[in-house]
């Protein structure tokens, strides 16, 4: 099972493969369109992850945001796909 930090390290090689793709004269749209959309899933994922792992903690330890504030928070966190 991949770490966090696997995982963020894993899309920033994602996004320096479309920053290469782009840098190139010759491109292949199509390499970037991947690189791209496995980046996106990469981030979702994570972010299911984080949101699963963090969401007690984020719940009972909060005192700098407000219910309504956390609520709205996650809402677009799980709407966001």
């Amino acid at each position: 099972m991949k770490t966090t930090e696997g995982r963020l390290n894993n899309i920033i090689g994602q996004l320096n493969g479309a920053k290469k793709v782009l840098a190139d004269p010759e491109r292949d749209c199509f390499a970037l369109i991947i690189q791209l959309k496995a980046a996106r899933s990469a981030i979702s994922s994570l972010m299911e992850k984080v949101v699963s792992e963090e969401f007690d903690h984020c719940l009972l330890s909060s005192k700098k945001y407000s219910k309504e504030k956390i609520e709205k928070i996650f809402k677009e966190v799980i709407n966001s796909k």
